[in-house]
């Protein structure tokens, strides 16, 4: 076999391709959670961005994972006490 098969063979080895796609989703999850956090205080949807790149890292880092769930109970006990406000104000 040719040396240059060779080399495009072992690139695309089961082993470098499950490293890159780790790589790329750690860029793409820490550029996502920048653009969040830059958006705090630039008008934009920051409580959609940051949750993204969180959902993203969750899944390579153990600090991501608990943010994500701090931030979900947070949201879950804002909707509990939205629906309380909504029955105390319905006529």
């Amino acid at each position: 076999m040719p040396e240059w098969i060779y080399h495009i063979y072992s690139f695309f080895s089961i082993g470098t391709y499950k490293k890159a796609k780790r790589v790329v989703r750690v860029v793409i999850g820490f550029t996502l959670l920048l653009f969040g956090i830059i958006l705090l205080v630039l008008p934009g949807p920051a409580t959609v961005v940051i949750p993204l790149a969180l959902v993203i890292l969750a899944g390579e880092f153990v600090w991501a994972r608990r943010l994500l769930k701090k931030f979900n109970d947070g949201y879950n006990s804002g909707v509990r006490g939205f629906k309380r406000l909504k029955k105390y104000f319905r006529r």
